[in-house]
């Protein structure tokens, strides 16, 4: 599961790029709409929310966007997205628009999992999903209250911290992968800090799914302000996303 940021360098890169990881064997595709304070994002995509909120970058333009898009591929698309952002358009009207625009699930990090049932009955209504994140952190007692307002898949938290690639694995996730499996049956895909095929493939028998955010944002950074080479660019990380889909898909 690939992350991109709507709209950096631009919003026809990311529709582009979107159909080309798709091609490359992304399951899902994850969209990060910029906001200004994100709570969990790292340097990397903090970054990139300010390269694209710097060019003025609106809500209705990435929906316009990606639309056509999502009714072109079989991937479905996710928002990672503030529930600041949501609340200021309105939930019921955000909700619409991502349900319009072809969205399969939204992630909302700063809305606590265990205080979100009315919010996740109005996704549902919508035929979306409503993913929620467990952190290492996270006591079991408070997953179990969080897991009850999830659908999809869960989104646990690799790392204690924000976004960013790291060189291993945090020890104690076997064991929050392990804690889970008893608590959901709901698939467990890992984000923060995945970076390599080889990180994907330690997760074999532990998890279903490996979210790759701040490498492939890295990537596209190269674009900013020298849109001539973005052929070349999209080339190599279309390469970099299909090696770690193909470790993602062997370890099935």
């Amino acid at each position: 599961m690939p992350f991109l940021t709507a709209g950096d360098p631009d919003l026809a890169m990311t529709a582009r790029l979107v159909e080309e990881l798709s091609k490359a064997g992304a399951d899902l595709i994850e969209i990060g709409f910029p906001y200004s304070d994100p709570i969990a994002d790292g340097p990397v995509i903090q970054a990139s929310y300010t390269r694209a909120l710097g060019n003025k970058l609106q809500i209705p333009a990435i929906f316009s966007t990606l639309k056509p898009v999502a009714q072109k591929i079989k991937t479905p698309l996710v928002a990672m997205v503030s529930y600041a952002i949501i609340f200021r358009i309105g939930t019921l009207e955000f909700v619409r628009q991502a349900a319009d625009a072809g969205f399969a699930g939204l992630i909302v990090p700063d809305l606590p999992g265990d205080e979100a049932d009315e919010f996740q009955q109005l996704v549902t209504r919508n035929n979306m999903d409503l993913i929620q994140l467990i952190a290492p952190t996270t006591p079991p007692a408070r997953s179990s209250r969080i897991l009850k307002n999830a659908s999809g898949f869960v989104y646990c938290i690799a790392v204690s911290g924000t976004t960013g690639a790291r060189a291993e694995l945090a020890p104690q996730l076997a064991d929050m992968l392990k804690t889970l499996r008893t608590q959901t049956k709901l698939p467990l895909a890992v984000g923060f800090g995945l970076s390599r095929p080889d990180q994907v493939e330690q997760l074999r028998g532990l998890a279903d799914g490996a979210i790759v955010g701040s490498a492939i944002v890295k990537h596209l950074d190269e674009l900013s302000g020298d849109s001539g080479n973005a052929d070349v660019v999209i080339a190599k990380l279309v390469q970099y996303a299909g090696s770690i889909a193909a470790a993602a898909h062997s370890s099935r």
